[in-house]
């Protein structure tokens, strides 16, 4: 195991014997809602997307964890003995190092897992304002937008293989609503549609 955006030798040598690699296939579901929070992840390959569900297994999207990041989420819950409060779902094939709870608190005697934390905590703030300042201030297709070239992102590609319903799901919305936003978007020349696929073009 290697985990190179660490240095700190004694850092380094405690992930290595207390924490264990992962490696999960694409959609699998990394961590459910409820879920007592045993470990932290850490991204080493790949992507995770983070979404919200409520009782009624609705589903809303929050962000991606990228390589070398974590998910504040369950850093939250750990430190607060709290059960899961998101889904994370692996966007691709990924591997991801994962952190007994316990760890977490212990690490903290190293000055670089203390600016790993910080930065994490700073990284996902920042992508839920964005979040809710779409939800908030923005129509559904500036929100859809965000949402396609995030995936877009995450996958390190431009042709997203998806359904109108999936996307409406994670944005708890209908899915005619998408549907007919994204033939919009394409007569804006933003997408190109196909069959179960989304090409982004803006």
């Amino acid at each position: 195991m290697k985990t190179p955006f660490f240095t700190e030798p004694e850092l380094v040598r405690s992930l290595e014997q207390h924490g264990k690699v992962r490696s999960f296939a694409q959609n699998d579901i990394v961590i459910n809602p409820g879920d007592k929070i045993t470990h932290i992840p850490i991204v080493l390959n790949g992507s995770l997307r983070i979404v919200r569900e409520d009782e009624e297994g609705r589903e809303v999207f929050l962000y991606h964890i990228h390589a070398q990041q974590s998910c504040a989420m369950s850093l939250n819950c750990c430190v607060a003995e709290k059960q899961s409060m998101v889904k994370a779902i692996a966007e691709d094939k990924s591997e991801v190092l994962m952190i007994p709870a316990p760890m977490v608190d212990q690490l903290m005697r190293y000055s670089e897992w203390r600016r790993f934390i910080n930065l994490t905590y700073a990284a996902r703030y920042h992508e839920l304002l964005e979040v809710i300042d779409l939800i908030a201030f923005h129509n559904m297709d500036k929100q859809l937008l965000h949402y396609l070239k995030k995936r877009g992102e995450a996958l390190n590609t431009s042709t997203l293989f998806i359904t109108h319903q999936q996307i409406a799901d994670e944005l708890h919305t209908h899915r005619e609503a998408i549907s007919r936003l994204l033939r919009t978007m394409e007569e804006k020349k933003l997408v190109r549609l196909g069959r179960n696929t989304i090409e982004i073009l803006g």
